[in-house]
């Protein structure tokens, strides 16, 4: 493959010298015959005059690899950049104008040192109404005002620091946001070795001073027998039906699944978007 790649980029430049020679020869006899005269101007092509790929197209094309969401000419002549989604996921790939050769990104712009392909980009997963439905709103804490219209699910482990940072943006966006109840989910990852106990002690308590102590580094009592284990073993299982293997996870009220800390103001901008 790579010595096949090497010929045909061999035979591009010797096509792109040939042309060179010929375009130079072409100038020196013009600058003989006709001395004094304005140099030729060069026209610009317009490839999408010529070329085209519709989303239709590139659907067929792609068929087995993703949805294809987009379909526009890339910054490198010759091909056409196609984003495409698969699950949450979304990345740009690159085709040829024979529709033949995929090409996966990044492509790079050596006199930049810089990628002109787009990074990759992690999507919300959208729960539907019987997977949002199936997340009990008992077995947590409540943040924020038990009343309010507006709900977040938020699942969380007592030893995670994104979660501890999490934590103090929530604590913000009930001031801003009097109508939001935060339910608080314990979900310990296997990473954290003491995460377990730790969230059957805080959910046994129900207790908000006990996850902020966590966050903390502070010590927390041993579980005892006001501290079972299946409320947190319940979170566990729901959570792990979901597709949630880290922490933190937000649920939105529409049903979107956000990973990973936020501030205030996109926490407050998602939780108001429609």
């Amino acid at each position: 493959m790579k010595r096949i790649l090497s010929i045909t980029a061999i035979v591009v430049l010797l096509s792109a010298g040939a042309t060179d020679a010929i375009s130079g020869s072409s100038a020196k006899q013009s600058k003989k015959k006709a001395p004094g005269s304005s140099p030729v101007r060069a026209m610009i092509h317009n490839c999408a005059a010529c070329h085209s790929l519709s989303t239709v197209e590139a659907t067929t094309i792609f068929k087995g690899l993703g949805e294809v969401k987009e379909v526009k000419m890339s910054p490198v002549k010759g091909l056409y950049e196609v984003t495409v989604q698969q699950g949450n996921r979304q990345a740009v790939a690159y085709l040829d104008f024979s529709k033949k050769m995929l090409v996966p990104g990044p492509i790079f712009d050596t006199v930049t040192k810089s990628s002109l392909t787009p990074p990759p980009v992690e999507l919300p997963k959208i729960l539907s109404k019987e997977e949002l439905a199936a997340v009990p709103l008992t077995n947590s804490i409540v943040m924020g005002n038990p009343s309010g219209k507006k709900r977040l699910i938020v699942f969380t482990d007592p030893d995670c620091s994104f979660c501890a940072r999490l934590h103090a943006e929530l604590k913000k966006l009930v001031v801003l946001e009097p109508d939001l109840a935060i339910y608080i989910k314990m979900f310990p990852l296997k990473m954290h070795p003491d995460a377990y106990d730790k969230a059957r002690v805080i959910l046994g308590s129900h207790s908000l001073e006990l996850l902020e102590k966590a966050f903390a580094k502070g010590t927390l009592p041993e579980p005892g027998s006001k501290d079972p284990k299946e409320p947190v073993d319940e979170t566990l299982k729901v959570g792990e039906s979901l597709g949630i293997d880290g922490t933190p996870a937000i649920i939105f009220p529409d049903g979107r699944l956000v990973s990973g800390a936020r501030d205030v103001s996109v926490l407050r901008g998602l939780l108001n978007s429609k």
